[in-house]
């Protein structure tokens, strides 16, 4: 079998709140970009004005819309991604992967799964709602969770600026992420 395509696509928020934990997925795609030796990130008219790294291996997309209406640019940047390819056997084997910010995981830590519910995280609703499917692999990458469960309080914790330990922890996920990746493009599911 070919090697298969992989588009993955990273929600967070744009400026002001670029560097929160509620972006942490963006913090994330830019070392996976670093470890997969891509190219810088630039602007993509083509792909919705979104930051787009395409390397020979993998096509990484920045969500350029805040985090809980992220899913129409998805939808949009996927379909772009799909008539890129050269044939219908590329595009029926392409994958999806999002990446996430994950309240319930401790910092840096990674959970993975192709389907299922959102778990009440707003981007992935969006995702889901605009892409009509639920079975594109998520990767959450653990931002920890304030002792208190007041969504005033939630709010204040996912939209304050990362501390740099903390923006490392979630940049340091990059690593294990990559291994799947690859698993993936060789025939694995990921999920």
């Amino acid at each position: 079998m070919a090697l298969r395509p992989i588009f993955v696509a990273s929600l967070g928020n744009p400026k002001p709140y670029l560097n929160t934990l509620h972006s942490a997925g963006h913090t994330l795609i830019a070392s996976l970009a670093f470890e997969l030796s891509n190219p810088p990130f630039e602007r993509s008219r083509l792909f919705g004005k979104a930051l787009v790294s395409a390397g020979p291996a993998f096509t990484l997309w920045q969500s350029p819309s805040l985090m809980n209406v992220s899913g129409p640019p998805l939808a949009a940047a996927w379909r772009t991604f799909l008539r890129s390819l050269t044939s219908d056997e590329e595009r029926r084997a392409a994958r999806l992967v999002v990446l996430h910010d994950e309240l319930e995981s401790p910092l840096g830590k990674t959970k993975t799964k192709t389907g299922g519910s959102a778990n009440g995280h707003n981007g992935l609703k969006s995702c889901v709602n605009s892409l009509g499917v639920k079975g594109f692999v998520r990767i959450g990458v653990g931002i920890g969770r304030p002792d208190s469960r007041e969504k005033d309080d939630v709010s204040r914790f996912v939209l304050r600026k990362m501390k740099a330990a903390e923006a490392n922890a979630i940049s340091n996920a990059a690593g294990s992420i990559v291994t799947l990746l690859n698993e993936m493009r060789e025939g694995g599911e990921g999920g």
